[in-house]
């Protein structure tokens, strides 16, 4: 299953107004930062006792999110066994799923939280402006996990290829909130 070009266009929409309204605008992103700007509360795994600590493992070995019933978002991250650039991005798909309207929990909705982790944490655009381009100077550059790293340079290709001969607004948006138009 994939998702259509106009989800993914939305999605990269979403990343960047969440980046405008929420002043993020340098490199590597911190999912942590952007969650505590949003109001979203992050719980380690690790403060949680034994009994609650094994139930969050089986929601979900690296984290979840849940809204609860005053309306605040708490976002649940398995800080034991897991390394930063991990933590990061579980926490970079969690703000997904918040940013954008998530209130179910399905394929879908899993695949676009994804996409919005991917993008947010090394969008092309921003790929782009570095001065070599490479699976290790992406990861240092954002300091995202190998894995992340050889996706993102994959997707930049992609961009490059089959993306559009000039930036899209909200291309532009993300360059100039970045202090690189």
């Amino acid at each position: 299953m994939r998702l259509e070009k106009e989800q993914y266009e939305q999605i990269k929409q979403t990343v960047i107004d969440t980046y405008l309204e929420y002043d993020v605008k340098c490199i590597p992103i911190s999912a942590f930062e952007l969650a505590v700007k949003m109001g979203i509360k992050v719980v380690a795994y690790s403060s949680l006792s034994k009994t609650k600590k094994e139930a969050a493992k089986k929601i979900s070995f690296d984290g979840f999110s849940v809204e609860q019933e005053d309306g605040t978002w708490l976002i649940y991250y398995n800080d034991e066994g897991n390394n930063y650039e991990r933590i990061n991005r579980t926490i970079m798909h969690e703000i997904g799923h918040y940013s954008l309207g998530h209130v179910k929990e399905g394929t879908e909705e899993e695949m676009e939280a994804n996409f919005f982790a991917k993008y947010a944490l090394a969008p092309p655009p921003l790929v782009h402006t570095l001065p070599a381009i490479t699976v290790k100077a992406i990861k240092k550059a954002f300091n995202i996990s190998w894995q992340a790293a050889r996706y993102a340079y994959r997707y930049y290709q992609t961009w490059l290829n089959y993306g559009q001969e000039e930036y899209t607004d909200y291309e532009r948006k993300l360059l100039q909130l970045f202090k690189v138009a």
